[in-house]
């Protein structure tokens, strides 16, 4: 899946990577069996000391931004077709419901299914191999691995599971999160601690973030995430159903059908990467963003770049935005961004008026 709007919403922190990458019913209950009393620390250590490595489960994810259904949306001009499509594909991710089906064995081999009505996306790594395919319009993209490469890029449908968002939020935990425990939970029939974050700023968007903690495995089952003055999730993801078995092999095991368009996709090795980022950037290429502010309170900055497109340039974009003094602002109940007139991007989850002050500095 595309990854544009990761280039226009850098994540350089916890709240801004919830709303670029995020995404409201509760599927915690009370649980009929509480674990054994832990300390928030304690709880903290056992999420980061989880181990597990093979599991498969379904997952339930909806979200309440603000934003309109993508679906609702014009299309693209003959211009911006292509970035369109790709923007569309993000907001869709953000603004809809998904159900989404796991599996894992290992490092080397992953499967993630988006089920949409009569259609689904797959992301999936077997070893080498990587393909992206999604079956409403027939396509796949396929790529190879090198050899010096350990891990694998994240596509945006990895970024939904309970686990990867919520290793996003304990790892930003600083002096500026108050942590502590609620009440024991049920999650996907698994007795679970409740680990709560709570920003110690009035300034971010952000009320509190509520983890599902396995209380026997340490793995995150769900994530809540609360802005401020609702209580009700703007942003849910959480296991309905899990199993610690090892999924089947022929799982990872891919064929597109006849019929599909596939494209191969060659990914840079280790060295051409380093050299890559070690480059003066090229007109059009990505800067390195600016990061101001701490913890829940940080905010993001891309600098223009001579001869790329900016965001705002987009049609659907641009039917999102609010036009405000200096720029255009896209605001959601979590992360507010900031397009300037001379073509800069700010985000972070704090207010408008938080991003146009760092803007005129």
């Amino acid at each position: 899946m595309p990854r544009t709007w990761h280039r226009w919403i850098p994540a350089a922190a916890a709240p801004v990577v919830v709303g670029a990458v995020v995404l409201g019913g509760v599927f915690a209950s009370s649980a009929s069996a509480d674990p054994a009393d832990k300390t928030p620390q304690q709880v903290l250590e056992l999420a980061a000391s989880s181990t597990v490595e093979t599991f498969s489960g379904t997952i339930e994810q909806s979200s309440n931004l603000g934003l309109p259904d993508a679906s609702g949306l014009g299309g693209a001009g003959s211009s911006g077709a292509s970035d369109d499509n790709e923007i569309s594909s993000a907001l869709e991710l953000l603004t809809a419901s998904h159900t989404l089906r796991v599996y894992v064995d290992g490092p080397t081999k992953s499967r993630v299914q988006i089920l949409d009505d009569m259609a689904e996306r797959d992301a999936i790594r077997n070893g080498d191999d990587l393909w992206l395919y999604d079956s409403s319009d027939a396509s796949a993209a396929h790529s190879t691995l090198p050899a010096d490469t350990s891990t694998s890029p994240e596509t945006p449908s990895e970024e939904l599971t309970p686990a990867e968002l919520a290793t996003r939020f304990l790892d930003a935990v600083d002096p500026s999160t108050d942590v502590s425990i609620g009440d024991p939970v049920k999650v996907a029939g698994r007795a679970a601690y409740d680990l709560i974050l709570t920003p110690d700023s009035s300034a971010t968007l952000v009320s509190r973030v509520d983890i599902a903690v396995d209380a026997d495995t340490g793995l995150p089952l769900s994530v809540d995430v609360f802005a401020q003055g609702s209580s009700d999730p703007a942003f849910h993801v959480a296991f309905s159903s899990l199993s610690l078995d090892t999924p089947s092999a022929d799982l990872f095991d891919f064929t597109p059908p006849a019929g599909t368009d596939v494209t191969e996709k060659t990914l840079p090795n280790r060295d051409e990467a380093a050299a890559h980022d070690g480059a003066t950037p090229d007109a059009g290429s990505r800067p390195e963003p600016t990061v101001t502010g701490t913890g829940w309170d940080t905010i993001v900055e891309l600098p223009s770049t001579a001869g790329a497109p900016a965001p705002s340039d987009s049609p659907m974009l641009s039917q999102l935005l609010t036009p405000v003094e200096g720029g255009r602002v896209l605001q959601t109940t979590l992360l507010t961004v900031l397009i300037t007139d001379d073509g800069r991007v700010l985000a972070g989850a704090v207010p408008v008026d938080s991003l146009l002050a760092a803007a005129a500095q």
